[in-house]
Formats: structure tokens, sequence, C-alpha cells
């Protein structure tokens, strides 16, 4: 049996019960890649082979640790609905007895009120500071069920023991997948989660800030063996290698390494989080080269001094994403702002946990945490509003998730719409503010299939379509240039939309007529995409290519596929519940 520091079980009895517990549940998972660089660093990527939609990246200091984390990572996303969490969910599901969870609980919208009873008073004050977020802001894009009102999950405030009620939109639209975690004990699992909550709040506070972090001595470095053979071997390769402690003067569990490219001058830097100092040096040393071979530490881009460039809310996103983000050459500047400080939490992991709470509450935050055990393995879902947030609360109001739950169902269904219900969809893409380069099937929460108008179509690309149907000639024309221009459409949808900009525009030419140019038309585009652009100018076919749906999704295969997994995770969850 293997240990690892950190573990509350040994690696190899983790993955033989992972392993069966996940074909229990129907899962066919396979190792697609694996990546070791440099030793003592794996890491892989594991994925359904029924549904490829359902993957994850485990990393870790040897194989077995690699599979385990993402093992691990495979049952938390599972349990906390994560895989699902911007999709619709079909008519089916969303009238079940259930949607998300048994324990879930409906509140029913009266206007733009936000019902009593969800949220306690802090987070009320925090998602709603400006008294700007309303009601309907608040229905989960999932369901996308307005009439049965806001699904909300119980979470338990750990200061005072009470059940808050928070919404699953508010989850999905601040959270992602910040806070989530499994393990082989509840204590475990939550250490995890706090863990991940610290990397990525104190990175964002020490890049975005221009923080000089003190070095990690040589000599502390050199006590751990693999992490310094890793280290060697990078250096060894020409990488620049800078160790540093990020823990703020001893106040938070963290450790950065940033690598230096000299061949471009890339920046990488890398966070790791735990409460025993030798994991979070592991960890940042393995998130550092996660899915990544050598030769592909070149993509990286250098330093900067522009610290507002840094600070730059697009960047920090892509930080938390795949550290591909600019760092501040502050961050390795020789004079630090603060004194290295030798840390290390001891005990077991409820001591761990114990004091990772304790290091939030000192500063008045509050820790909220839903536990899961439906699926056999200990899962969580922690937040922490004011430092766990991936997304601004402003997205709540300026862009949520569930913007596309109003138009959902005349999007699956626009073949069968008349002119009216066409003008009223277009109207509301303007009034919704709806980013033109935004994918239709993604602002619907749609897993598309490939070689389908679904897989590309953006919002401008729509616009050109309901201009066809209103009869709008010349706004059709605008947006079917803008779909040439920046749609990124397939190349046979590119051959037909080229062919009707230019029968577009012979219609609109008042001193031309499209009949005399039919004939040399023929010779300049494919048979099929003339008559298709000529029955389009008239308003037919347009949308023949874009089958209605009845809200059960059977029209996209994907979909359905990921569906029928969400629906063996609902059995379970019944299963659970009467045991």
């Amino acid at each position: 049996m293997t240990r690892i520091l950190g573990k509350d079980a040994p690696v190899d009895e983790s993955i033989t019960r992972m392993t069966n517990g996940l074909r229990q549940l129907g899962f066919d998972l396979e190792e697609v890649n694996w990546w070791n660089p440099v030793p003592n660093v794996w890491s892989v990527l594991v994925r359904d082979r029924n549904c490829p939609l359902l993957f994850t990246n485990g990393k870790g200091a040897s194989r077995e640790a690699a599979l385990a984390s993402a093992l691990g990572e495979f049952f938390e996303r599972l349990s906390c609905n994560h895989f699902f969490a911007g999709y619709f969910l079909g008519s089916s599901i969303s009238e079940g007895a259930f949607v998300h969870y048994p324990n879930e609980r409906w509140f029913p919208l009266q206007g733009d009120e936000i019902p009593a009873g969800l949220l306690d008073e802090p987070t009320l004050h925090h998602y709603n500071f400006s008294d700007d977020l309303k009601g309907p802001m608040l229905v989960d894009t999932n369901s996308g069920n307005a009439k049965r009102g806001i699904c909300a999950i119980p979470f338990e405030r750990q200061r005072t023991g009470d059940e808050v009620w928070i919404p699953i939109n508010i989850i999905g639209n601040l959270y992602v997948s910040n806070g989530m975690a499994a393990g082989n004990s509840k204590y475990e699992a939550r250490v995890q989660a706090l863990s991940e909550i610290f990397k990525r709040h104190i990175k964002n506070t020490i890049i975005s800030s221009g923080i000089s972090l003190p070095g990690i001595p040589d000599e502390v470095v050199a006590r751990y063996p693999k992490a310094q053979a890793a280290i060697d071997a990078l250096r060894e390769q020409g990488f620049g290698i800078v160790v540093k402690d990020a823990s703020l003067g001893g106040k938070f569990p963290l450790v950065n390494i940033t690598l230096l490219n000299p061949e471009n001058s890339g920046v990488v830097a890398s966070f790791g989080a735990h409460p025993k100092f030798e994991v979070a040096l592991e960890r940042a040393l393995t998130e550092l080269l996660r899915g990544r071979t050598l030769d592909q530490l070149d993509t990286f881009s250098p330093a900067s001094l522009d610290i507002r460039k840094v600070a730059d809310q697009k960047n920090i996103e892509a930080h938390l994403i795949d550290s591909t983000g600019i760092v501040a050459w502050d961050l390795l500047a020789g004079e630090s702002d603060y004194e290295y400080t030798e840390w290390n939490i001891e005990g077991d992991s409820k001591a761990e946990f114990d004091h990772l709470c304790y290091l939030i509450h000192r500063v008045d935050m509050d820790i909220y945490i839903t536990d899961y055990d439906h699926l056999g393995m200990y899962a969580c879902r922690i937040i922490v509003p004011g430092m766990s947030e991936i997304y601004p609360v402003e997205t709540l109001v300026r862009d949520n998730n569930a913007a596309g739950v109003s138009l959902r169902m005349r999007c699956l269904n626009l073949p069968a719409l008349d002119c009216a219900a066409y003008e009223e969809l277009l109207e509301a893409l303007e009034d919704l503010a709806v980013d033109d380069q935004r994918l239709v099937a993604e602002f619907l929460g749609i897993v598309t299939d490939p070689d389908t108008p679904w897989e590309t179509m953006r919002v401008g690309e729509l616009k050109a379509l309901l201009n066809l149907m209103v009869d709008n000639l010349e706004a059709a024309l605008t947006w079917v240039e803008w779909t040439l221009q920046f749609g990124e459409v397939s190349k046979e949808r590119s051959a037909l939309f080229r062919c009707l900009a230019q029968c577009l525009a012979f219609e609109l030419d008042g001193e031309r007529n499209l009949e005399n140019y039919e004939s040399v038309l023929r010779l300049a585009h494919k048979q099929a995409d003339v008559d298709r652009s000529l029955e389009m100018l008239k308003g037919e076919g347009v949308l023949s290519d874009l089958p209605c749906d009845d809200g059960r999704l059977r029209q996209f295969g994907n979909h359905s596929r990921m569906l029928e997994v969400y629906q063996r995770l609902q059995d379970a969850k019944t299963r659970s519940l009467a045991a």
C-alpha cells in the first residue's frame, strides 16, 4: 500500500475504489494522454468513452498519484453536477421530482423581488450590494423553469451552523469549479476544496497587486528530494526556475514556482496550496507542467512592467484557467514585500480543516459548505463569499448565464415560428446586448453535434437568418457579410453564404436585375448553393437545416448522450435518498 502525504487512504486503494465506483455508475473511462516531462511530475487526461464531454486532468508526483487525482476530479465534478453546469437539462428533468438534488428547494417568483428565505443577511448583502439584482435573474439556466421558481440548495454556514439556501444560478455564474473536491474522507475533501480556494484567491491577489515574494532558501527545497530532482531537470533543460514563498508572511499555505524560458523570454507562474508545505510545493510543481511537454513551454508571454495590464480581469481569468496570463516583473523582484516564513500545519485532515477555517474566519469572512456522498465518495462544494468567486459578483446582473433562458425554446423551434416571433427574437437579442461573436448553442446551453449549423452558429449569423425571415434584405446582407468575416463557419457554410451575399447584393442593387446574372452565378458558385440562395431570398428554406425540438433535445445526439449520463446520476441520488 502506497501512502501519499495529505491523503487519508493509500493511493492504490483509492484508485481501486474510484475505478470500481465509476464502473458501477456506468462509466467507461480511458486514459487518453500521459505526460511525464521531468522526474516526479506526472499528469493524465481521463475521459468517458461514451460521452467525451466528460473529462478530467490529474496531476501528481507519481503515475498512481496523477491517476488518483484525475479520478477524484471526475467524482467531484459528477457529485457537484459541474460537468452539466452550463447546459439545459431538458424539459423532462426540468419538470421532474428534482432537477439538481433531492434536498433542493424551489422559491416561487413574485415580480422582481428576491424571495424571502433565500440566502442569509451576509450573502444577500454580498450578492446584492448595489440593489440591482432581481429575482428572475436567479432562475437556473439548467432548468430554465421560471414558472417553478428559483432553485436553491442548502449550505451550512460554518461559524453559526445555520442552514442557508444558495441559488444554483449564483453557484454556476460565480464559482464554476472553485471550491469543489472529492476525497477519501469528508475532511480530506474539505481541505482540498479550501486549499484550492486559497490558491486561486491569494494567487489573484499577488499577481494583480504586483506583490514581490521572498525566495525559499535552497536548503529548504533540498529537504524534498523529489521536488528538487524535478527542478534540477528543468534547469538542466535551460529553464530558469524560481521558488518563492507565497504565504504572505506565513498567513496562507501557498508556494509559488515560476518558470522563465530564455528561448522566448516567456514566464509562467504556478502556485500550489495545502496545509502541509511539502504538498503545496509538489502541487506548485505539478501544476506548472500539467498537460504539457517541455517543448510546449514556449507559448507564454514575457513578464510586464504594466501592472494595469497584469491586473486586467481577462488576464486574471487566464491565470485562473491555465496559468497563461501575463505576470508582473515585481513578482520576481530581488527585494520582497514580505519576509520568508517557514510554515507547516501539523495534524490530520480534521486539524488541517479547522486551521484553514480559522484563517478565513479571522479576516471576518464566512464559509458555506454542502457535502455529498451519494456516489460512494465523499465530495463537497465550499463557497467563501468575497474570496472564492472566479467571476465578479456583477456577472449576475451583467452577464448572467441564464440570459438565454427566455429565448431558448424559440431558438430550438425556429422553423415553426411566425414573422412576428422572428421580429421579437431580433429585438430580444438587441435588448439583451448579446455579443455577436457568442455561439448560439453556448448561449442556450446546448451541446452541439459536429458538422451541423448549430456547431458554429454565432449570434451574428442568427441575425442574418432572422432578417431573411422578416424580409429585411439590407440587414440580412450586413449580417451575412459579418458571418463571412467573423463567423468561423464550415467550408460548406461559407460557400453558401458567399453565394447568398452576392445574390443579396444583386437583389438590392437598384440598377441591376438578379435574373440577368443568374447564369453566371451558376458558373461562380455550386448549383446547389445558387438554388438555396435564391430560395432564401424569398424566405424559403432559410431554416431547413435547423430541425424543431420540443425541449427533450432528441435532435442533438451529443446532448442526448450527456442527458443519459445525468439521468444515471439522478437515479443514484434517488437510491442514496432511499437507503
